[in-house]
């Protein structure tokens, strides 16, 4: 008994089975969750409580040297 399938229907799963384009799609992944933590990171350096924190490790950091 051999297969029943249509050539197109073997053409789809083939393309369906493949991992082409596999690597591109982790990628963009990858880069829209860098995008979203940099996006978290903007908004939290912006408040005025963690500013006021990187100000004082800043100017401590400078005292000593100088």
């Amino acid at each position: 008994m051999g297969s029943t399938r249509l050539p197109r229907e073997e053409s789809i799963i083939r393309r369906l089975a493949s991992d082409r384009g596999a690597a591109t799609a982790e990628y963009a992944i990858t880069i829209m969750a860098a995008v979203g933590f940099a996006g978290l990171l903007v908004v939290i350096l912006r408040s005025g409580e963690v500013q006021g924190i990187l100000t004082g490790l800043v100017r401590s950091a400078l005292s000593v040297g100088g």
